[in-house]
């Protein structure tokens, strides 16, 4: 085993690689706003979870640009903020009813001893020529992500990856993907709403810059760098709307659920992003571009443009704009009548 305890929870050579390769990318995507002029003079700002993996793609993503334009004379600061980046522990109903509830995800629980997944373990018994009792679902669980390691960590094709084949995965990935939708999507309310104070913090930016732009002053904050999770993130999708699908994912739909648009290897690979990009295209207009993973996509419900007026957004997001408090949202009601 090439694993060893110090890696846990660390960031790998490959994810330093792929934050400094992001950086490029985006800064030649960007170039009036990812630029030397302002990173040198203090306009781009950097937040990040306190997690050692977030600060590493920080520091990373810092270095990327920095070896890009060969500044060896200067360092840049970040902040610290897991009340904005790692919200969902700061929210109190999450926890208790989601996060350390185990019934909150009791449809994972059912897949996995359904005959999908039963079908997976007795394979795997086959081709290892064990019985069938000795592969539990934390056994193929255990191999399916070793086998998704060393493909993404060492671009090997482990031995691991030969217990399964293409049906196998689907059925793992949708394990994977049922958890995700009622631990941090679309199942239970809460888990978007957890994110309600990123959402406030992402539009109080943008409306701080469309005001100075409108004024005609310099923008003060052009670029603001945010380094959290794929817990954070998923939750602000699914609070903006995107990837939802018309049927809940369940234990027992897995067959129905092939076209399903909430697919988390999509949504949230390694070093995933979300970019919402500021427009001035004249007349007093401002725009608003998201891109998720560097590929455009549309608002759910403003899907007449792909980047709809500034105003449209703020209009189609009004009701979260207006409420989503996440002090509010966040709060744990305990009926007298049960305690």
């Amino acid at each position: 085993m090439w694993y060893t305890e110090d890696m846990d929870g660390r960031l790998v050579q490959k994810g330093v690689d792929d934050l400094k390769h992001l950086a490029v990318r985006l800064s030649k995507l960007l170039p009036s706003l990812i630029s030397e002029g302002k990173l040198r003079g203090g306009s781009i700002k950097f937040i990040t979870s306190s997690k050692h993996r977030c600060v590493k793609s920080t520091l990373s993503f810092k270095a990327g640009l920095t070896e890009l334009w060969a500044i060896t004379d200067q360092e840049f600061d970040h902040s610290v903020n897991d009340a904005l980046m790692r919200f969902f522990d700061h929210c109190t109903k999450f926890v208790e009813e989601v996060d350390k509830n185990s019934s909150a995800v009791e449809e994972v629980e059912k897949f996995k001893q359904g005959p999908e997944m039963r079908r997976v373990q007795e394979k795997i018994a086959d081709r290892l020529r064990v019985p069938y009792s000795v592969i539990t679902h934390d056994l193929a669980e255990a191999a399916f992500y070793l086998c998704a390691y060393e493909f993404a960590i060492k671009e090997v094709n482990s031995p691991w990856c030969q217990l399964f084949d293409e049906n196998d995965a689907k059925v793992m990935e949708y394990a994977s993907d049922l958890r995700e939708f009622w631990k941090r999507g679309y199942g239970h309310d809460i888990n978007s709403k957890s994110s309600c104070i990123l959402f406030h913090d992402v539009f109080s930016r943008l409306d701080k810059a469309a005001r100075e732009n409108k004024l005609g002053q310099q923008v003060t904050e052009p670029v603001t760098i945010q380094v959290g999770h794929a817990d954070t993130l998923l939750p602000l999708l699914t609070l903006l709307g995107f990837f939802k699908d018309n049927e809940t994912l369940t234990s027992t739909n897995y067959a129905t659920q092939a076209q399903r648009t909430f697919r988390t290897s999509h949504m949230l690979p390694y070093a995933a992003n979300l970019l919402l990009v500021l427009y001035d295209c004249g007349g007093g207009d401002l725009r608003l571009q998201p891109l998720l993973n560097e590929k455009p996509v549309t608002f759910p419900g403003l899907t007449e443009a792909s980047m709809p007026l500034y105003q449209e957004v703020r209009e189609h997001y009004r009701e979260l704009l207006q409420g989503c408090d996440f002090e509010a949202e966040c709060e744990l009601f305990i009926n007298p009548d049960k305690v």
